[in-house]
């Protein structure tokens, strides 16, 4: 059985080491704080009993849990990111312990008046009468993904432990900077040496993922021409009113906060403008590969149309890819999801099969050869200050991880 102290005390070790990932750095990792973690990880995985272990000169820190078996089953792997989201603060993390909670609102912060409520998230009645960690609503928790980089090394501990538990090769990694969309860039699948993996970066129990977005950022930029405004008549052009018309021209329903689901959309996270220059800053998302194309096309359509309305290249567009669906990957060796769920079953777990609607390592790597489908780290709200996870659903998850390598141990004898 897992012991719920522990699994407290790495998890909240983790998370109080500052690992912000910096979206504007392109070096690897892309802040120095990251390898603070690497390197305690390093430590652990070695006074565990892992072989192997190697931290690179990117801080891709993998390692091996050696066979028990006499025969041979496929190698197989879990991966975790060790980074924070640079969305919200990651510094002085002071998470809170709510035992057995009580279905209520948690106040976070009273000084600030910052209360965690399950009358709007109302996920948190999942869990009355479990533990709750928090935030102290003054920064991010980090489950995303410190839950998952627990639920790893405490799977990786339990079955040195117990050696009764039937095991091929394992092997894992943590990897840098994956919030800032880096962190498969330099994972060496070579290196790695597994026939597949599992990222261990969903959110609440029961999460089975296999599908994402595929994705691309579009940079539209507009040039002006400033001209003083008391004579600026046929001869000003305001590139923001530009801006706005271009805006227009894009389906009004297909925004974020209107989609769900498979439903793609065009989102503008950034604008920046003045009269001579505006840029808008977009990602397009969409699970259809097809509908992905058509909506890069529309906008490169927008463009030549605009253009020639105005009889000037006054608008130039950057659209470059960032990942892809890996449905395409993992459906020829849907086996490796299958395995998964039954796992979860076999452990009382709903399995929840959905499509993220958004992106992971395991999108990356699929790509890259290495079919890494997504389960549940159990954690939820990421990416702000009214996150948190309960421990019972990392439990869960650590055995479903344990579940999964004595499973492909008997499935392949």
């Amino acid at each position: 059985m897992i012991q719920k102290q522990q699994l407290i005390n790495r998890f909240i070790k983790y998370v109080t080491i500052e690992t912000e990932s910096d979206p504007n750095n392109p070096a690897f990792p892309s802040t120095e704080k990251q390898w603070n973690l690497a390197n305690i990880l390093a430590e652990e995985l070695h006074r565990i009993g892992l072989q192997d272990v190697t931290l690179d000169k990117n801080c891709y820190l993998m390692a091996t849990l050696p066979s028990n078996i006499n025969y041979k089953v496929p190698t197989i792997g879990f991966i975790a990111h060790i980074d924070t989201s640079p969305d919200f603060t990651g510094a002085n993390v002071q998470p809170q312990i709510i035992e057995n909670y009580d279905g209520k609102d948690i106040v976070l912060n009273s000084d600030e008046n910052i209360i965690l409520s399950p009358d709007y998230f109302e996920d948190l009645l999942q869990y009355k009468g479990q533990t709750i960690i928090t935030t102290d609503g003054t920064t991010l928790l980090g489950a995303d993904d410190k839950a998952g980089v627990t639920e790893i090394v405490t799977a990786m501990e339990y079955l040195v432990q117990h050696p009764e538990i039937k095991h091929g090769t394992i092997r894992i990694c943590f990897t840098p900077d994956e919030e800032v969309g880096k962190g498969a860039h330099l994972f060496d699948v070579e290196k790695f040496n597994a026939e597949w993996a599992y990222t261990m970066d969903g959110s609440q129990i029961g999460e089975l993922e296999y599908e994402n977005f595929n994705a691309a950022s579009a940079k539209v930029t507009i040039t002006g021409k400033i001209v003083h405004p008391g004579y600026a008549k046929g001869k000003m052009i305001n590139s923001m009113l530009i801006a706005n018309e271009f805006m227009s021209k894009l389906p009004i329903n297909e925004v974020p906060e209107k989609t769900s689901g498979y439903e793609g959309f065009f989102h503008l996270h950034d604008i920046n403008g003045n009269v001579e220059k505006t840029v808008l800053e977009y990602i397009i998302r969409d699970h259809d590969f097809l509908l992905f194309e058509n909506r890069k096309e529309l906008l490169l359509k927008i463009v030549t149309e605009m253009n020639k309305k105005y009889n000037a290249a006054l608008i130039n567009i950057d659209i470059k890819d960032q990942y892809f669906n890996m449905k395409e990957k993992i459906t020829p060796v849907m086996h490796i999801v299958d395995i998964a769920e039954e796992v979860m079953t076999d452990l009382g777990i709903k399995p929840l099969i959905k499509a993220i609607r958004g992106g992971t390592d395991g999108s990356q790597l699929s790509f890259k050869g290495l079919p890494c489908p997504n389960i549940f780290a159990g954690g939820h709200n990421f990416h702000g200050r009214f996150e948190y996870v309960p421990v019972e659903s990392m439990i869960k998850a650590t055995e479903v991880i344990i579940g999964i390598a004595n499973k492909v141990a008997t499935k392949f004898k």
